[in-house]
């Protein structure tokens, strides 16, 4: 693993939780996984993520252009073995969003897909929360949700995250103009100490 990121092969499980039990996080896999991803994106409100429009290959070659750098990993989040969220971490100072802010060590870019499933976010959103914050590396999550997605605005903000205000800058897919979000590891323990108690209670 590197010092922000978890590495393995494609589809193995690198992190389980103490928050949600039965919630474990695998590494993609792109062929494995191609057809859970294709459904995902290809829903009318993904088309924020910018992936409809691909077909079934150029989707499995974009996670397998994703797996190979050493600054971006995607994970498959499950919940009793079903896929529930895909999550993207990646090295902000190594991405476009690097021209929109300034870069702190210790930042972790993310974006949260929530795929399939009946799991609320209020328990799937600390469980995503402990796993990004699970490297001692990682000081604070970056997040930028488009500023036209407001339910995903919402649920940034919902779990967690404080509002930094509006940026644009160039991303892989084109001009975003996005909200730019922050969640410090302090907010995060707070909010995942919370939810493990409501789990106990």
């Amino acid at each position: 693993m590197t010092d922000r990121l978890y590495e393995g092969e494609p589809g193995a499980e690198v992190w389980r939780s103490d928050v949600a039990p039965g919630f474990t996080v695998h590494v993609l896999d792109p062929a494995a996984d191609l057809d859970v991803l294709h459904a995902w994106v290809t829903r009318p409100h993904a088309g924020f993520w910018g992936l409809d429009a691909l077909s079934r290959d150029e989707l499995r070659e974009t996670y397998e252009f994703v797996a190979s750098l050493p600054t971006h990993a995607a994970y498959l989040v499950r919940a009793a073995g079903e896929p529930v969220v895909l999550v993207q971490l990646y090295h902000p100072e190594d991405d476009p969003l690097a021209a929109a802010y300034d870069v702190r060590p210790g930042d972790l870019g993310v974006h949260f897909f929530r795929g399939e499933g009946s799991v609320p976010w209020q328990v799937l959103g600390p469980a995503m929360l402990d796993f990004a914050f699970s490297r001692p590396a990682v000081d604070r999550l970056v997040a930028e949700p488009d500023v036209r997605n407001r339910a995903a605005v919402a649920r940034t903000a919902a779990s967690g995250f404080e509002l930094a205000g509006e940026i644009s800058f160039d991303s892989a897919s084109g001009r975003k103009d996005a909200v730019l979000a922050f969640c410090t590891r302090e907010r995060a323990e707070q909010l995942v100490r919370r939810a493990g108690a409501a789990a106990v209670g």
